[in-house]
């Protein structure tokens, strides 16, 4: 069951075979640039469960709809909200075997905002940085998504990649 938040508060439980992917997942998409609970809770939940118990074929048609909340989310440059964007982004690469391939003609909409936090990592000297283990490095979580990407993206993948982020190495090539 999928627990729902509706504009008045209310809660609903509805069977996630029952919703329609083309109003739900773009919506969720959209409150990724969300950083208050409970609001930011359900969005990251309605992602999850969709992708989790969605098939190739809910999830593929919807992708062109998500693009833009995705950029939104992004292009905040909120810390919290890229990370989080960034954990959404990998949970699609892997929702299907042709998602990573579908996501491949919007890289140059989602990727420019990627170049700008790249390199951001935390000098943190001989003391212990505890974002790693949270999964909240900004600079780790996009290497591991433009790996994922570039991994399920197929074979234009990587010169999209180097296009948008010329400092970017293979993980394929290496």
């Amino acid at each position: 069951m999928l627990l729902l938040h509706t504009s008045l508060f209310r809660y609903l439980q509805v069977s996630l075979n029952q919703l329609d992917y083309h109003h739900y997942l773009p919506l969720f998409f959209d409150g990724l640039r969300e950083t208050e609970h409970p609001l930011e809770f359900f969005s990251r939940q309605g992602i999850h469960d969709m992708l989790e118990h969605g098939t190739q074929d809910q999830i593929l048609p919807v992708i062109p709809q998500i693009i833009i909340p995705i950029k939104a989310a992004l292009n905040t440059r909120n810390p919290q909200v890229v990370c989080t964007t960034l954990k959404v982004i990998q949970s699609l690469v892997t929702a299907g075997e042709m998602v990573g391939e579908a996501l491949v003609p919007y890289y140059r909409q989602i990727l420019p905002i990627l170049n700008i936090f790249k390199n951001k990592n935390l000098n943190s000297g001989d003391k212990i940085d505890y974002s790693q283990q949270k999964r909240q490095n900004i600079g780790d979580l996009i290497q591991e998504t433009l790996e994922l990407l570039e991994l399920r993206g197929g074979g234009d993948a990587f010169i999209n990649i180097k296009y948008m982020i010329p400092t970017y190495e293979s993980c394929v090539l290496n």
